[in-house]
């Protein structure tokens, strides 16, 4: 452990073969994060098309076809263009309330449908839209999808799985967001060359196919043992726990996951539990590792890539095509992850990639504030490829990080009592602060200029600083055993371990 701050990572590991069951069950699972990658990708590639802008936001077209009008940092600073993209995310923030019960009363596997179909008729909206107010309502109702798959998935991936290889299989739904993100700046640069104007449709209804990929997927799957023993199908659930185990006996498994549900079952109010002393821990690091998610930076520029790109000086084809270079970049290196994240661990991967992330930034923010000016742009073509390269740098760092790890120990660390309320609560704050970054980035971007890279540069530090001395190691830890094996050993968090009750409104006596 770095510092000496985590816990310690031994724990008494549960028997079980890695079944094709539980394989196939992941796979299908993940493909959530297809269709919320592709989504991501798809709305910064539509926005850089002036067939698109002309259609929807004509000011932005006329910055953008008139030289000097708007300075270089500008030409996209619009209000309903952020909305385009941003509203998605406030969907996804009020649909996040409404996916923990349904996770809760119906099981992961019926809220992974109902995402499914979500997502199709959005992407319906969207693909036909002919004003802006239909193509905003396309995009809260893929918000909603966003939603109920974030809040469904990595639950289910966290159950499902082996403790053994439960970051890698988990990770499997942040590596199909950047799979998601790379085909649709693809498409994005596919579709910009179609003549007739017409290109930006074809993006956006191909979102359909992910979203039929993760609704034939959701009917597919099993639902997780953990989830059918709370809801009271104790002989179904030990059925499934054979199943995905590949092993007949699974009693000492199947008796923590009995005593835990039943735990959770006394729980009354869920949300209240939350703010119980012993939970704080958990609660504290999920809010604060989507907090610092976003304000890496990380969705500004993978929602706006190709714009920031034509911000720097690059033509229209030369953009879209740096866009699909972050994307390879992205799934690359979310692949790094997966090899590393049960070997190295989750600390290691977190502090290596703050300290690459920090310097990426303030070497985009360097070039940008020597050679960017409003209205002169002296980039030249040896130092914007230098900015690719910080930029994939960052990218990278990312990628095999904060991006996979800020879902991955979340959902984990909580005690199953508090799991769908701590998971709800994790993804609403993540959307809450995505929809800030999506709608204030370009804003920021015009007034602060190259400033803003330095202003994420700072965040990726203090992030940093935090997971040194507050975030535990959890690798090959069983979901069950976090109390014990990990808060109870933590220099800071073992405070709060006690063996005391709870008083009334989670205040310790």
């Amino acid at each position: 452990m770095a510092g000496g701050f985590g816990a310690a990572t031994g724990g008494n590991e549960f028997e079980a073969k890695i079944t094709p069951l539980v394989i196939i069950s992941c796979i299908m699972a993940a493909t959530g994060g297809l269709m919320f990658g592709y989504d991501v990708g798809i709305s910064g590639g539509v926005t850089s098309m002036p067939e698109f802008l002309e259609e929807f936001f004509p000011v932005v077209y006329k910055n953008q076809q008139i030289p000097g009008l708007a300075g270089n940092y500008c030409k996209y600073d619009n209000q309903g263009l952020q909305l385009f993209t941003s509203s998605l995310y406030l969907a996804a923030l009020i649909a996040t309330f409404f996916a923990s019960y349904t996770t809760k009363t119906l099981g992961r596997k019926i809220t992974m449908l109902i995402a499914g179909n979500l997502f199709l008729v959005g992407t319906a909206f969207n693909a036909a839209a002919v004003n802006l107010p239909m193509l905003i309502v396309g995009r809260l109702l893929l918000g909603c999808g966003v939603g109920f798959a974030n809040q469904a998935i990595p639950l289910f991936l966290s159950e499902i799985a082996p403790t053994r290889i439960r970051g890698a299989l988990n990770i499997l739904f942040q590596l199909n967001i950047t799979i998601g993100i790379l085909v649709a700046n693809l498409i994005n640069y596919g579709t910009a060359k179609l003549a007739h104007g017409y290109g930006w449709r074809i993006s956006l209804g191909l979102a359909g196919i992910p979203a039929l990929l993760l609704t034939v997927g959701s009917l597919i799957v099993v639902d997780t043992p953990n989830s059918l023993i709370a809801r009271g199908k104790l002989e179904e659930g030990k059925a499934i726990l054979r199943r995905i185990r590949g092993i007949d006996n699974v009693d000492r498994e199947y008796s923590e996951i009995v005593v835990a549900s039943r735990a959770a079952a006394e729980v009354k109010n869920p949300f209240q539990n939350l703010l119980k002393r012993r939970n704080r821990p958990t609660l504290v690091i999920a809010i604060m590792m989507q907090i610092f998610q976003q304000f890496t930076g990380i969705n500004a520029i993978m929602f706006y890539a190709p714009v920031l790109f034509q911000t720097l000086g690059f033509k229209s084809d030369a953009s879209l095509y740096s866009a699909v270079i972050t994307g390879l970049v992205n799934v690359l290196s979310t692949l790094v992850s997966v090899v590393f994240v049960d070997k190295a661990g989750r600390r290691m991967l977190l502090i290596e990639a703050g300290v690459q992330m920090f310097l990426s930034q303030m070497g985009v923010a360097i070039v940008m504030g020597l050679k960017v000016k409003d209205h002169s742009n002296n980039l030249g073509h040896g130092l914007g490829v230098l900015v690719l390269v910080f930029v994939c740098s960052f990218v990278a760092s990312f990628a095999w990080s904060w991006g996979p790890l800020g879902w991955l120990i979340p959902s984990e660390t909580f005690a199953v009592e508090a799991r769908s309320a701590g998971q709800s609560v994790a993804v609403s704050t993540n959307m809450l602060f995505t929809f800030v970054i999506a709608q204030a980035f370009l804003s920021m971007l015009c007034h602060m200029k190259f400033g803003i890279f330095i202003f994420f540069s700072g965040w990726v530090l203090v992030m940093t600083l935090f997971t040194i001395f507050f975030i535990p190691e959890t690798k090959n830890i069983p979901i069950d055993e976090m109390n014990d094996q990990v808060w109870k050993k933590h220099w800071y968090w073992k405070r709060y371990m006690d063996d005391f009750q709870d008083g009334p409104n989670g205040k310790y006596p």
